[in-house]
């Protein structure tokens, strides 16, 4: 399967050279390919017309821009309609291919690189190389071809094989105001329930380990109120005179009926017993239902998790005190204010982002989220516009935190957008690293506009077509503080 050509680069050696040095060093040329799955950087010896000149290649896969470990690599040298070949069956180093090739004539030509793994094959091409008659054409090329080192940074393939190292193009995309606002992380209504004490009384857990977090099941009983030793509003004795009466109740409805049975007692006398029955077995069967002669017996009124305990073993509480909630942490809202101006873009948000704490970012639609609300007017107490999000829990966002919204609205009108971690910030402006060849960087300063936390507009500083650094920008950063190095640190020639 063969893959079509992006790019292509060809300059000179890197290295910096002195006129005396020129006369007697080779030229070097170096070569930049991509394709869907790979890219090329490759440096050669000039071309010339009957001579062997090694071509040191680092295949690097993408998207993730990894060294390639394996695979047959066939590199086609055709000039005039001529091919020259050579296949390496195995990686000379990481990453790197080392060929050795001798074209036969001069001219324009093509050099054909033809990989094949277990994947498949595939092709990267670079659509214009040079084969000289001499060396003094080669010079000359060479000299027509030098890179310009101004504010930039050497970073060899290498280097960037270690870390998380990736490059690509910014986008056009449509892009519009983002309003950026914080917000806070509340259980949504339903999805947790607070459980008060019906009696006063003395707090015994039913376990040691009853704690916040604990998983809990629907009807487990979590804790019990004890009155025994209460004087007043003793439920133990509540309890016991509810239970009496019922029993008392319920003797004298049966007997009742049997009389009546007889003609002995009158049916007014029946429905009195049995509305005396039915009322003591209410008050007994609700009380029974939740408490005993030791008191209150506490259940979980849903499946979930302890997210507050409100009491501790041995403290006293007074009736209708919350003893502990109990949420699932399925459903979430995300409680946001935003400024008045912001009033007539409210109703075209149509997504949002949302950055937690430790940096991690969510896209509402990821998180199965909607736009429940938002205020139509401000009051004396807040003058923000209130706005309420509800999404579905992954399980990383946490009730009572807070989070950075990016409130993404709807528009027609595209922008140049780079990833966030291509942007690099110093002394307040914002610059990114363009790639002049994939070892050698040029520091450019950009002007930005809005972000929504993981891409942001970029108004001034690079085209669509300058390949950036989008990932580990910051280590060019640190290489360039270090001192500028060899372009051919770590190469195997």
């Amino acid at each position: 399967m063969v893959f079509m050509l992006f790019a292509f680069n060809a300059c000179n050696q890197i290295k910096p050279q002195t006129e005396t040095d020129h006369e007697h060093e080779e030229p070097k040329f170096q070569y930049t390919a991509y394709s869907n799955e790979y890219e090329l950087f490759a440096e050669a010896d000039a071309f010339v017309a009957g001579e062997v000149a090694n071509v040191l290649s680092h295949f690097s896969s993408v998207p993730g821009f990894r060294a390639v470990e394996e695979g047959q690599n066939t590199i086609i040298l055709t000039v005039n309609g001529k091919e020259i070949r050579q296949t390496l069956d195995k990686i000379t180093r990481k990453g790197i291919y080392s060929f050795d090739i001798k074209p036969e004539a001069a001219g324009k030509g093509t050099l054909k690189f033809q990989i094949a793994n277990q994947t498949g094959t595939f092709e990267v091409v670079v659509p214009e190389i040079t084969v000289f008659s001499n060396h003094d054409e080669a010079h000359q090329a060479a000299e027509k071809n030098v890179v310009s080192r101004t504010n930039t940074a050497v970073f060899t393939k290498e280097q960037s094989w270690k870390i998380d190292f990736t490059t690509g193009l910014p986008l056009i995309k449509s892009f519009g105001q983002v309003i950026k606002t914080t917000g806070l992380i509340k259980p949504a209504i339903g999805d947790e329930m607070m459980v008060t004490a019906q009696m006063s009384g003395v707090i015994k857990l039913t376990a040691n380990e009853i704690s916040e977090g604990l998983n809990v099941k629907n009807g487990q009983q979590i804790l019990s109120i004890s009155a025994t030793s209460l004087a007043e509003n003793n439920m133990g004795v509540k309890y016991a005179e509810a239970r009496n009466n019922y029993e008392r109740a319920k003797a004298d409805y049966e007997r009742t009926k049997e009389l009546a049975a007889q003609k002995i007692v009158s049916e007014k006398d029946l429905l009195a017993a049995k509305n005396n029955y039915e009322n003591a077995a209410a008050v007994y069967n609700n009380l029974n239902s939740n408490f005993n002669t030791g008191g209150q017996m506490v259940k979980s009124p849903i499946n979930g998790f302890i997210r507050k305990l409100f009491v501790e073993n041995g403290s006293f509480v007074e009736a209708g005190s919350p003893l502990f909630s109990v949420s699932q942490n399925k459903t979430l809202l995300i409680s946001a204010n935003v400024q008045q101006k912001y009033l007539p873009e409210l109703g075209s948000i149509n997504n949002a982002n949302f950055k937690t704490p430790d940096g991690s970012l969510f896209q509402m639609d990821q998180l199965n989220g909607r736009i429940l609300a938002f205020g139509k007017s401000a009051n004396t107490d807040n003058y923000l516009i209130p706005l309420t999000i509800q999404v579905d829990n992954k399980g990383t966002l946490v009730p009572g935190s807070f989070v950075e919204i990016y409130l993404k609205t709807e528009t027609n009108q595209n922008a140049l957008v780079a990833p966030n971690s291509a942007l690099l910030e110093d002394q307040g402006n914002f610059y990114v690293w363009v790639q002049i060849n994939p070892e050698l960087f040029e520091k450019r300063e950009v002007k930005i506009g809005n972000t929504d936390g993981y891409e942001t507009e970029i108004l001034k500083g690079i085209a669509q077509t300058d390949r950036i650094v989008t990932s580990g920008a910051i280590m060019i950063k640190l290489a360039q503080s270090t001192g500028t190095l060899d372009a051919h640190s770590g190469h195997v020639h």
